[in-house]
This record gives structure tokens, C-alpha cells and sequence, in this order.
């Protein structure tokens, strides 16, 4: 059994990530298909269209806000 304080097995933090850091973004355009697949859907006429509505309306934030 550990006699370590909580604090003693935690490691100091100078302060907090910035979000930049957090978000992963692809190099290129997101895609449609790109779209789709974070949703974990199948790629099939219907769902690219919902994904096309989608970029149009949120651009590449919509995949940022489903893989932050």
C-alpha cells in the first residue's frame, strides 16, 4: 500500500493546454466522406448529402465538433 500523498503522485502543470492544441485538423479540405465516417455511419448517397448540407452550412467546424 502507497503511504503518497494525492498531491505527490500528481505532476505540477505550469497551466492549462490551450484549446489550439487539444483540436485535432486535418491538413487538406474536409470532405464529405471525411464527414461521414467520424460519425461512425456508412458511406452511402443519403448520408453524403447530409454531410454536404452540413459543411455548407458549418464548414470544417463540423468535424471539429465531433472529433475535438
Amino acid at each position: 500500500m502507497s503511504t503518497a500523498q494525492p498531491d505527490e503522485s500528481r505532476a505540477s502543470f505550469e497551466g492549462v493546454t490551450p484549446d489550439g492544441k487539444l483540436h485535432a485538423r486535418p491538413d487538406s479540405e474536409v470532405t464529405p466522406e471525411d464527414l461521414v465516417l467520424a460519425t461512425g455511419r456508412d458511406v452511402t448517397p443519403d448520408t453524403l448529402k447530409w454531410a454536404e448540407r452540413k459543411l455548407a452550412s458549418e464548414g470544417s467546424a463540423a468535424l471539429e465538433k465531433l472529433l475535438p
